[in-house]
């Protein structure tokens, strides 16, 4: 049967509708790449410009020569790829385990695990930093890809467990015939099936540890260890605040995301409705 197509009216009131929403999340990201190339005089102006005039790029001369800049972005470059890494790598293992074995407290196990997504993050501060000064891993990019990796773990493992759960099991039946064991099948079989899952979790977990500023500010002290956020945040003095300079390094910082969506992009939609329909 094919889809019924929209009278004319409405498909254009769901056009502009559509197009009103996207102009209007899109605005705030234009107007701060705009101020990024104005000087501090015309920050403020008003009405605002969105096509600066005069545009100068001495915001990003004044960020990308600043010698510690350099230092927090491939600090917050390690903390996310191993953290991501780390945290997908974990979940796809447990996701596996829960989806294709059955063993006494599996159901109990996962209900527990994802209690973690029930509780606020900004609740769990104080009991993860006296585990970290337990542990010795205050003021450490250790000490952060730890709890980002944990932090990360239950909603990974949520969301490919449906997909793992979709896959046919005759596909490990098979393998099981050719001899192939536990990790076998996981690696060479499993994993490259889930890659649209495996994408959007990549996605999520990038995006939450490159952008996570309350954890990061909590445990780390010394400016050598600080990352990204913070280095962004110190940008704002108390006496004043030059936005061009904030903004230009906020650009700066979101790349690194982009670069990962648009890596990921093509398995993203599907990863997200993977394991919602069973059969």
């Amino acid at each position: 049967m094919s889809a019924r197509k929209l009278p004319g009216p409405a498909q254009s009131f769901r056009l502009v509708t559509l197009a009103f929403g996207a102009l209007l999340m899109v605005t705030p990201f234009l107007y701060m790449l705009s101020t990024s190339f104005k000087g501090q005089q015309y920050v403020l102006k008003l009405p605002p410009q969105f096509i600066p005039d005069p545009a100068t790029l001495s915001n990003y001369e004044r960020i990308l020569l600043r010698g510690d800049f350099g230092h927090y972005f491939a600090n917050s470059l390690i903390v996310a790829v191993v953290s991501t890494t780390l945290a997908v790598l974990l979940s796809a293992m447990m996701a596996y385990g829960f989806a294709r074995y059955r063993f006494p407290g599996r159901e109990l196990m996962f209900r527990l695990l994802l209690i973690g997504l029930m509780i606020p993050a900004m609740m769990l501060i104080v009991p993860q930093f006296v585990l970290a000064k337990f542990f010795g891993v205050l003021d450490s990019l250790v000490g952060l890809i730890i709890f980002y990796v944990a932090g990360n773990l239950a909603l990974n493992t949520f969301l490919l467990r449906g997909f793992f759960e979709a896959l046919p099991g005759e596909l490990d039946q098979a393998m099981q015939i050719d001899g192939a064991g536990h990790w076998r099948r996981f690696w060479n079989l499993a994993l490259p099936l889930a890659r649209p899952a495996l994408a959007t979790a990549t996605i999520f977990t990038f995006l939450a540890t490159w952008d996570e500023f309350a954890w990061a500010l909590t445990i780390i002290t010394t400016p050598e260890n600080q990352t990204l956020p913070i280095a962004v945040a110190l940008l704002q003095g108390p006496k004043g605040t030059q936005w061009g300079l904030v903004f230009a390094a906020s650009i700066i910082a979101i790349l690194p995301v982009i670069a990962v969506f648009l890596t990921f992009q093509r398995h993203f939609v599907q990863g997200l409705t993977a394991g919602s329909v069973k059969g």
